[in-house]
């Protein structure tokens, strides 16, 4: 019976690691109750890939009290808009401000840079790339 049991186990979590390898890989999530509007200075806009994964756009923004590392979503997203960041940029950025190991990160919702303005996510936080299906 308690052979049984641990085979089932063992099985079970084999079977989730499989079917939901995205969970083990998720970094932090959007959180409405922490959204937070900065404006700033693009120091530095990049394409950031991991482990061969989909790459995504990262940028480090300057403000009065900080820099912030502001998370993007993913590159393609970004490269369809024809929306381009650079040094030097003022923006003004909607996201949700969280923790990301040691540090804050900003999870874009929403960025401008002078008239223009991209919506990456949804008041609740689903992102515009994932077509309902709730990510990062």
């Amino acid at each position: 019976m308690h052979r049984a049991i641990r085979r089932w186990a063992a099985g079970s979590a084999v079977a989730l690691a499989v079917a939901f390898p995205a969970i083990a890989q998720q970094g932090p999530r959007y959180d409405p109750k922490t959204e937070v509007t900065i404006d700033g200075t693009v120091e530095e806009a990049k394409e950031i890939s991991k482990g061969g994964g989909q790459a995504g756009m990262h940028a480090l923004v300057k403000t009065a009290s900080g820099t912030f590392d502001v998370r993007l979503g993913p590159a393609d997203f970004w490269k369809r808009h024809g929306f381009e960041l650079a040094k030097g940029d003022s923006i003004q950025a909607t996201g949700s401000k969280v923790k990301s190991g040691e540090s804050e990160i900003l999870i874009a919702r929403e960025v401008r840079k002078g008239d223009k303005t991209v919506t990456l996510r949804d008041a609740s936080g689903v992102p515009a790339w994932s077509r309902g299906r709730r990510s990062q």
